[in-house]
């Protein structure tokens, strides 16, 4: 029983974590693993379990690493592919394709294809969306982390709904549990200390850092309290010019890039989703494992399904600094927040093996 699964790097993000994930959990139920990657670099190599190959395609791009994938298909003939990232999804098709070797093959979309799509001038981004639609088709499986982004995928490349299944991430794990409880030093953590407020992301235009940051600013004009975003990414000089601006740039930080942000969650006061769009966010769903509470855009796709329309945890319009403030400053004011391990103990890794094995290997 042997699944290979195919991504560009392991360079960060919530597609390459889950990945990783599903791959440990696969070898753990004893089936032959391979992990291929376009190039093998990135901070969750140090996750993959001993049980998992790596094969090392060592290419610079995805579109460089087709004649390497093409060669491991031939000469080690998996029963079943998973590829994740849609551009990379389109190389796994056309890699089946010129390989001509009788492999499964399910692709899996874990974004909103139409808002990403749409936020971007890259040509090359324009050419990947035109080439889903002839991919995809050519897949054996489709699958979506979402029902808003497969129902967004099916509409934008004109695909068959009931050709996307969907499958959510396998987001709570054991590891992820124990990783909250590590130790975690840091002058703004602890009893007495003013209360912390986290975000979790790439500085990116899709997280929308600004508006939480210009949220946070009229909170912290009323209450006395931190904000952390964890993450690197483009936009970091301009969020630092805008905590600047408003004032508030001794009460914010922005540490870069954390291996372990669930120690951070399982400490803060309130964790804040303030994306424009999603597919499902994974950050959201570890925040709630940890304990947080949530606020959370209700933005497509995700955060409604995950919260179940606001049961677990505010939601609020995207973009809107006065409605993402006043539910910041009313989170900030009670302790009795909603139960929210409850839910997210439902996006667990079982769950997910078990969706992903019946559709790689189906009976």
């Amino acid at each position: 029983m042997h699944i290979a699964i195919y991504l560009p790097s392991l360079r960060g993000g919530g597609a390459e974590r889950a990945m990783v994930t599903l791959a440990n959990g696969f070898a753990d139920r004893g089936l032959k693993i391979d992990l291929v990657l376009a190039q093998a670099e990135g901070p969750y190599l140090s996750e993959i379990s001993p049980g998992v190959r790596v094969v090392d395609l060592q290419s610079s791009r995805v579109l460089t690493s087709l004649p390497g994938l093409v060669r491991y298909l031939r000469r080690e003939r998996p029963r079943a592919m998973l590829s994740a990232l849609n551009h990379a999804n389109v190389i796994a098709v056309v890699a089946r394709m010129l390989a001509r070797v009788p492999v499964r093959l399910v692709v899996s979309e874990r974004n909103n294809v139409s808002l990403s799509g749409s936020s971007s001038k890259d040509l090359r981004s324009r050419v990947v969306l035109y080439m889903m639609r002839w991919a995809y088709r050519k897949a054996d499986g489709v699958t979506a982390v979402s029902g808003g982004v497969a129902n967004d995928l099916a509409k934008t490349i004109n695909l068959p709904r009931d050709r996307i299944s969907v499958v959510f991430n396998p987001v709570v794990t054991p590891e992820l549990i124990e990783k909250s409880r590590m130790p975690l030093e840091h002058p703004w953590l602890g009893e007495s200390k003013p209360p912390v407020i986290l975000g979790v992301g790439r500085l990116t235009l899709q997280k929308d850092f600004s508006t939480l940051i210009r949220a946070f600013a009229q909170v912290r004009a009323v209450y006395d309290c931190r904000l952390v975003i964890l993450g690197e990414g483009e936009l970091r000089a301009e969020l630092e010019q805008l905590a600047a601006s408003l004032g508030v740039q001794d009460s914010i930080q922005l540490p870069g890039f954390s291996e372990n942000p669930f120690a951070w969650m399982s400490r803060v006061q309130l964790f804040v989703l303030s994306s424009r769009w999603e597919g499902l966010p994974n950050v959201l769903i570890q925040a709630m494992a940890c304990g947080a509470a949530v606020v959370s855009t209700d933005c497509p796709n995700g955060p409604d399904e995950i919260l179940e329309g606001g049961k677990w945890g505010k939601l609020v319009p995207m973009g809107d600094m006065e409605a993402l403030a006043k539910a910041i400053s009313e989170d900030l004011q009670i302790s009795d927040t909603a139960n929210s391990i409850e839910r997210a103990l439902f996006f667990n890794v079982e769950n997910a093996i078990n969706a992903y094995f019946r559709l790689l290997i189906p009976r």
